[in-house]
């Protein structure tokens, strides 16, 4: 593991990544965690404004070009600036249920799906975590990493509801 890549990276990446990595640690602490505590509000904010500065941070980086200056990591970001709007709407109407889909969906999205297309070849992440290790320390690090992120995705997955539908669905069946 090397900080080389980050640390010659633009700012625009290294602002992204200074949001992006509190916003993916307390996420996952707001999701497991009690909820409607005066704490969970507090932090719950914190955690949107990272989001959003993470999503906007995402404009100025254009290392991978599907469409002009654009990829599709820049539809999740369009995503989540939206969710986190609707999720803000959502409890102020006492929604719940709402509030929780939406946060959950945007961490979902914005972290884990997004941080999996950070781990592609030629991506600062991707270099800092595998560049220079040997293949024993490359396959340990793939594996610590695609461990976080399905125990990232499950957390998110469970506080949507989605667990719950998914196993309606088989029910029924």
């Amino acid at each position: 593991m090397t900080l080389e890549p980050l640390l010659a990276a633009p700012f625009a990446v290294k602002f992204h990544v200074a949001t992006v990595l509190p916003a993916a640690v307390l996420g996952a602490v707001l999701l497991a965690r009690p909820k409607g505590t005066p704490a969970h509000r507090r932090l719950g904010k914190v955690w949107l404004l990272l989001m959003v500065l993470t999503s906007f941070s995402t404009f100025f980086i254009h290392d991978l070009k599907t469409v002009g200056d654009f990829s599709p990591i820049h539809l999740l970001s369009v995503y989540v600036i939206a969710g986190s709007a609707l999720a803000i709407r959502a409890v102020r109407r006492r929604d719940i249920r709402a509030h929780r889909a939406h946060v959950a969906g945007m961490y979902f999205g914005g972290i884990v799906v997004a941080g999996l297309f950070t781990l592609v070849p030629n991506r600062v992440m991707g270099a800092m975590i595998f560049d220079g290790a040997s293949g024993f320390a490359s396959v340990l690090a793939a594996a610590v990493v695609s461990a976080l992120f399905v125990a990232a995705g499950a957390l998110a997955a469970r506080q949507a509801g989605w667990t719950e539908r998914f196993e309606a669905v088989f029910r029924r069946r």
